[in-house]
């Protein structure tokens, strides 16, 4: 009892913390354009922003796409063909100069900052690829990520995504607004899950499938998202796909031992193609 209550109070004089950096930050936000405050406006009213990679008009956009399909053909045969559960092929490439500078994009931190609200931080980038699935389990599950109160991930298609490939799919956060009846449903249905995920039919207990939002796409497209604040899943899928997650987070973040993962050993790290190609970035 005692140590929950210190627990709580901590927890509490935190999101003080949190309420009073947002404030003094206010006034802080760099400028952002016309379309770039779309995007925000977006991610705070729907969770969800979708765009292109001709759009955005980054300049190092070539030099990511040339390093990322030059990993992919580097990828080894995933070999998991007889398995009822296959796991996504997943590469740290945080360390390649072509990845992290994409990721570091002034355009882009401008956009996470003012959506976060505070200084932030690029953590950093997988290469993923995912596989056909005919059974809910890990990142198909429903769910919400956990780094930070709000964060920002990118997702970039490298390969067309149609429905049978498994497209991003998300519910709009007005459907779930904060404190709402529907927003105390799904957490619960959370919880009860231990966070784990929740699957298709349990979330129609709640939100009709109609109201549901499908992201497919051809190769460049771009989700700007809030995976903290908005449900989401990759949908079961019947053939490969292909694709970027940058992650950028407040810095620090609420809880960094979560974000790790994108510049660790959690997952394989490519040999680089040019030795010279590896950078460190910092944080």
């Amino acid at each position: 009892m005692f140590n929950s209550t210190i627990n709580k109070i901590s927890e509490l004089k935190s999101e003080l913390g949190h309420k009073a950096a947002l404030l003094n930050h206010a006034r802080k936000l760099p400028a952002l354009e016309a379309s770039d405050r779309l995007i925000v406006d977006h991610l705070k009213r729907d969770g969800v922003y979708v765009t292109t990679l001709e759009k955005l008009g980054l300049g190092s956009t070539s030099d990511l796409l040339k390093a990322s399909y030059n990993q992919l053909s580097r990828m080894t045969d995933a070999n998991n063909s007889h398995l009822t559960k296959r796991l996504p092929q997943i590469y740290t490439v945080t360390d390649f100069p072509e990845f992290s500078q994409w990721g570091q994009e002034q355009k882009l931190l401008n956009i996470a900052e003012n959506y976060i609200g505070l200084p932030v931080t690029f953590q950093g980038v997988h290469l993923r690829k995912d596989f056909p699935n005919e059974n809910q389990f890990g990142t198909l599950l429903w769910h919400k990520d956990s780094e930070d109160r709000r964060m920002v991930k990118i997702i970039i298609y490298l390969s067309d995504v149609e429905e049978k490939h498994g497209p991003f799919e998300y519910v709009p956060l007005s459907l779930t607004p904060l404190h709402s009846l529907n927003y105390y449903r799904i957490y619960y249905k959370l919880w009860k899950s231990g966070y784990l995920g929740i699957t298709d039919e349990q979330l129609k207990e709640v939100i009709p499938e109609h109201k549901w939002k499908s992201c497919p796409g051809p190769a460049g497209t771009v989700i700007f998202t809030d995976p903290k604040i908005a449900l989401h899943h990759g949908t079961l899928r019947s053939e490969d796909r292909s694709a970027l997650f940058y992650v950028y987070t407040a810095n620090p973040p609420k809880r960094p031992e979560l974000c790790t993962q994108y510049w660790d050993d959690t997952f394989a790290k490519p040999e680089p193609y040019q030795e010279a190609n590896s950078v460190t970035v910092f944080r």
